[in-house]
């Protein structure tokens, strides 16, 4: 049976990424598009804090990230390790041989959870919904090396894909299931849906209503040296996927649809779209 289209799958030299979505309702309220913004705004490493913009490589390719409290930010939410970005000035990128794609292996997610984290039933209940709508399998850690320690942080944050050792998904207490949720897609491989190459197809951006420091988040990965492929259409309700008015600097949106019409950002769980593009990558 035809699987169901799904949204993108980027394929990075060192990672193997995937980003898409299913639809919401056109129109919302301001109560609504203060919610959605709160949502988008816990999806941050350091919430209010922005970096200098820094130039490095990956995968061979040249990108820029913010530096912010010695993490190098990518996209808001997204820790890129020193291996993976090597600094412009000078440094050569670390060789790649013998280093995995970024998918987990099995697709089994081995993992821990720092005993100093409240609220631990979100990450539980997170688990359970990643573990009932994919094939992706989460087992508590033993001795295996390569693992997630989900731990106290000051925002929502993760690295992209499996990176070899210890990693950390990050949750302050504002970070919900929803929000909890999203990060283990981080880490499992997923980008961010306004991230498409594809998307000046399905959206309009407007910049001069996105937050000054913020405007990163909405540049194509291709643009910053990313080679990917996109699949299917744009899915406007992927968990991975902002809201209209996510990051607005003045209350106005940030994303529309082509039509100009407004949509909702989805914290509740995966789509229709993100189960068949993660069967796909598993």
């Amino acid at each position: 049976m035809r699987k169901q289209p799904f949204s993108v799958l980027a394929l990075l030299t060192t990672v193997g990424t995937i980003s898409l979505a299913s639809c919401n309702k056109e129109n919302e309220t301001q109560p609504a598009q203060v919610e959605q913004a709160q949502d988008a705004k816990a999806e941050e490493a350091y919430p209010g804090q922005t970096g200098a913009a820094k130039a490095g490589t990956w995968g061979g390719e040249s990108i820029t990230y913010q530096e912010i409290n010695g993490e190098k930010v990518y996209e808001g939410d997204i820790l890129l390790t020193a291996e993976q970005v090597a600094a412009s000035e000078g440094q050569n990128r670390p060789s790649s041989a013998g280093r995995t794609t970024g998918r987990w292996p099995s697709a089994v997610v081995y993992y821990t959870i720092d005993a100093a984290l409240p609220s631990q039933s979100r990450v539980t209940s997170a688990i359970s919904h990643w573990q009932a709508n994919s094939p992706v399998r989460f087992v508590q850690r033993t001795t295996q090396s390569n693992y997630v320690t989900f731990r106290v942080g000051s925002g929502c944050s993760s690295n992209i894909g499996m990176v070899g050792g210890r990693q950390y998904i990050n949750l302050a207490s504002g970070c919900t299931t929803g929000n909890t949720i999203h990060e283990i897609g981080h880490a499992l491989g997923l980008f961010h849906e306004q991230t498409r190459t594809d998307r000046d197809n399905y959206v309009n951006i407007l910049t001069q209503n996105i937050q000054s420091g913020y405007e990163g988040n909405f540049t194509k990965y291709s643009a910053l040296g990313y080679g990917g492929t996109d699949y299917g259409v744009l899915d406007f309700g992927s968990i991975m996927m902002y809201g209209s008015f996510s990051f607005s600097s003045n209350g106005q949106p940030t994303i529309t649809k082509k039509d100009g019409s407004t949509f909702n950002i989805q914290r509740t769980g995966l789509s229709a779209g993100d189960k068949s593009g993660i069967d796909a990558m598993y």
